[in-house]
């Protein structure tokens, strides 16, 4: 992990309201600042631009990173429902939030960790690392080992995330609109629901490890994956104890053959509609950073699974229709397939409805072919292109169900992960058997 300064993370409601409000100073001062210089030059500047400066934006990054949870999962929504459309000050912004957070300092650590197993919470170990292997949205990862040598990865929760998670997105939210970043119309009130309540699903821990539980137990029998083991005895709300688990990061398998990149990307592709058609169960991160891969032995291991969700059987079922209607290019039973998922309000005209479905036929192109050569592709800028016309040209802004927008994000995810590694795959023969049953 790369060196950053340590910060506090604001724990209560009023500091992080407060952190808020100094924002708005600052830009408001920002402005002032670029006015003044612009004039000099002789320049009419709009407000827009007066605002939206280069040190602006950084300042609006920099606060809604140091608030952690909400401003990642309002940027997560956004990329997956607006994507391009949005503006490009906006998506400069995104990119700054996935980078990471600053970890919390080591007095605010030890505190929640006392919290947590107790004052004497470090006899629990005989070795922990103060400094974080890895920082997220809700909580930072460290390493520590027990009295038997056994390495255990601790994820630690930000304080306060739990307790503000609400205010702050609503928080998030009013910032995006008074900076001018976020279009009008582009977040739907639902969007911002799914938004806090993706965030109280993440930030409980006992919920994480139950998911972590069930995948270890529904891929035993299946060597190709390795789950970590979950230490339930040692866990709480603010804490998640696992085993450490050795690998590389998942785009390291570049400097691998093309035969072992393929036969990895396949088994992601695979698990991903195992996890669809047999487990009802999607852990619906494509983050990299949750797989990692090991060179010993050709595992892929899994990692995070606070985005894990529950899939109902008729929303399974009617998948299972979508992508038989995708490989079969049937485009009417492709329409009763997305109506049923829930794609098509009564607004939506003969002619939205259409060049949605054409849409779902690009995205679903890799999964008709008998060998995709992602490498060579320029899908993604196909259906950036398409998904623009959609929203400009005819004026269609209508988003899906939650459920189907995280399906949609993981399995995007992995192509921009097969891209990433210029694989070729059988996308059809590894999706076919999962539509007869």
């Amino acid at each position: 992990m790369t060196k950053t300064h340590q910060r506090a993370v604001p724990a209560g409601r009023i500091s992080r309201m407060a952190h808020m409000g100094g924002l708005a100073t600052r830009l408001a001062g920002g402005m002032l600042a670029e006015g003044a210089r612009q004039m000099a030059s002789g320049k009419r500047p709009s407000s827009r631009d007066l605002l939206m400066t280069p040190a602006n934006v950084r300042r609006v990054a920099d606060k809604l990173s140091h608030l952690r949870g909400a401003a990642m999962k309002i940027g997560q929504l956004l990329s997956m429902d607006a994507g391009d459309l949005l503006p490009p000050e906006l998506s400069e912004l995104l990119s700054v939030l996935r980078a990471g957070a600053n970890p919390m300092p080591m007095l605010q650590l030890a505190t929640i960790m006392e919290t947590s197993m107790g004052e004497d919470w470090q006899s629990h170990f005989s070795q922990f690392g103060f400094t974080p292997v890895a920082a997220a949205s809700i909580g930072q990862v460290h390493k520590a080992l027990d009295h038997q040598g056994q390495a255990l990865a601790l994820k630690i929760q930000y304080p306060g995330i739990r307790q503000s998670i609400d205010s702050d997105v609503d928080n998030v939210i009013t910032l995006l609109k008074m900076s001018r970043l976020l279009p009008a119309g582009v977040i739907a009130d639902e969007l911002i629901d799914e938004a806090k309540a993706q965030l109280h699903a993440e930030a409980d821990y006992h919920l994480e490890a139950q998911h972590l539980q069930a995948y270890k137990a529904l891929l035993a029998d299946d060597p190709s994956f390795r789950v970590p083991q979950c230490y339930t005895e040692l866990c709480s709300e603010n804490l998640l104890v696992m085993s450490f688990e050795q690998g590389v990061a998942v785009e390291s398998l570049t400097a691998y053959s093309l035969a072992e990149r393929n036969r990895c990307a396949g088994l992601l592709l695979q698990l991903l509609f195992r996890e669809l058609f047999e487990f009802g169960r999607v852990q619906t991160d494509p983050n990299f950073a949750n797989f990692l891969y090991d060179p010993d032995n050709g595992q892929l291991v899994l990692l995070d699974f606070g985005a894990t969700r529950l899939y109902s059987p008729a929303l399974v079922m009617a998948y299972r229709q979508l992508f038989h209607a995708g490989l079969n290019q049937d485009r009417q039973q492709l329409l009763e397939a997305a109506t049923q998922i829930g794609y098509f309000s009564e607004q939506v005209t003969a002619s939205q409805q259409q060049a949605v479905l054409a849409l779902f036929e690009l995205a679903l192109e890799p999964l008709r072919s008998d060998r995709y050569d992602f490498a060579a592709t320029d899908l993604a800028r196909r259906i950036k292109d398409q998904g623009m016309a959609l929203s400009m040209r005819e004026g269609y802004w209508h988003s899906p169900p939650v459920d189907a927008l995280f399906l949609h994000r993981k399995l995007a995810g992995l192509y921009l992960l097969f891209a990433r590694l210029g694989v070729s795959l059988a996308c059809r023969d590894i999706l076919r058997p999962w539509l007869t049953n």
